[in-house]
């Protein structure tokens, strides 16, 4: 079997959301694929609370119960938005100083220097961000901590990656790497995760780190560097055509303009990322040329992606089938092309589960995983042991 790996792009909570669903078909359609027992996981953004999730054991079906019918005990996307209260009294601290060294500059040459100038340095008074990302990491130690899981990169089975930018000097840092694997697991999603502007940056061990997503979208090169043979990416985030949606009939705007200002800037950061990723896919295919790199993600025209309202609790169940159904339809659509990939490194392709249109993520009973069904056989036989074992004594004191 090849060294495989997971590699999770960001898009918020409504792509954690996708890679779920998306997780979850492509470990039910390829056989010999079990996404926890991957050998190396690396996340960026919200892609980093799914890897350092499947690297602590989590299922994808066991988080997509987490995330979405354990919503308000776990997870919850309001959670998000709680406004940045310290980093607002913190900078408000500062505004008396920087007022009196602002007037004080302007007093000293009025002539040379206008009033507007020698204020400007009110501006280090603006807060960093505006909601406060603490919680993320809250969250996550009280998932992590639990028995049989582990907040601690050096106590994995597996190599976990999370990606984060040092803002000082705009360099990706692969937390859990040699020298940065001493901090725990869910702080570093929070500084992976600390959209600028969105959430202040997140200070670890005197230095300050935002959102990994700034330099690169999937940071694939981390688990191929790392001997990757195999590595699966998801990338829940695309532009969304809208003549394309419009010829297929879907029912969505033909001018994303009408949308207004959110609509606007989430189809422009959609651009940004995706180009770059295209670009970022295309270097890896020379770069690592003896590995396999197999992309999955929406279609430009899904507009339940790009609409989804990720504080619906409804259209967070939608958005997860959604995911799951697409990547199976994906999955078949290009098995020609994966057959062969798949089949160098001792994978198959089931394509009677792919041709089972009665397969569905959240409206069936729950199966337990091949991980889950090995754990309870051993249990089963290590009680059997005990009961005979038990017969016979009683056997012999009779």
């Amino acid at each position: 079997m090849s060294r495989i790996g997971i590699a999770l792009a960001g898009g918020g909570p409504l792509g954690g959301i996708y890679e779920v669903g998306a997780c979850t078909a492509l470990e039910e359609a390829i056989d010999g694929l079990t996404m926890t027992q991957a050998d190396c996981f690396v996340g960026v953004s919200s892609g980093s609370f799914i890897a350092a999730a499947l690297a602590n054991g989590f299922s994808p079906e066991k988080l997509a119960h987490i995330l979405l019918d354990d919503a308000a005990t776990v997870f919850d996307p309001r959670l998000l938005l709680r406004p940045a209260f310290r980093e607002y009294f913190n900078r408000l601290l500062s505004v008396p100083q920087l007022a009196g060294d602002s007037l004080l500059s302007w007093l000293r040459d009025p002539l040379h220097h206008g009033l507007f100038e020698s204020f400007q340095q009110l501006s280090h008074a603006i807060p960093t961000g505006i909601f406060d990302n603490h919680g993320i990491d809250l969250m996550l130690r009280r998932l992590l901590t639990a028995r049989g899981r582990t907040n601690d990169f050096r106590a994995l089975r597996h190599r976990l990656f999370l990606v984060a930018t040092e803002l000082d000097s705009g360099e990706s840092v692969a937390f859990g790497s040699a020298g940065h694997d001493d901090i725990p697991i869910s702080t570093a999603v929070q500084a992976s995760a600390a959209l600028p502007g969105l959430f202040p940056p997140v200070e670890i061990n005197g230095r300050h780190y935002v959102d990994g997503a700034l330099i690169k979208t999937l940071h694939a090169s981390v688990a191929l560097r790392a001997g990757t043979e195999l590595l699966f990416c998801i990338n829940p985030l695309v532009p969304f055509d809208a003549e394309l949606a419009a010829r297929r009939n879907a029912p969505h705007p033909r001018h994303l303009n009408d949308g207004g200002l959110p609509v606007v800037l989430s189809q422009t950061f959609r651009a940004i990322i995706h180009s770059r990723m295209r670009v970022g896919m295309d270097r890896y295919r020379h770069q690592f040329p003896d590995a396999d790199v197999l992309l999955f993600e929406p279609t430009q025209d899904d507009g339940e992606m790009f609409f989804t309202n990720v504080f619906s609790y409804r259209d967070r169940r939608r958005l997860c089938e959604h995911a799951y159904q697409r990547t199976r339809q994906d999955l078949y659509r290009r098995r020609h092309e994966l057959m062969p990939v798949l089949h160098r490194h001792g994978l198959s392709l089931d394509i009677a589960a792919l041709k089972d249109h009665r397969r569905s993520l959240l409206r069936r009973p729950r199966h337990k995983s091949r991980v889950a069904i090995a754990q309870t056989t051993r249990a089963l036989d290590h009680t059997l042991d005990e009961l005979q074992s038990w017969l016979a004594r009683r056997g012999a004191a009779g």
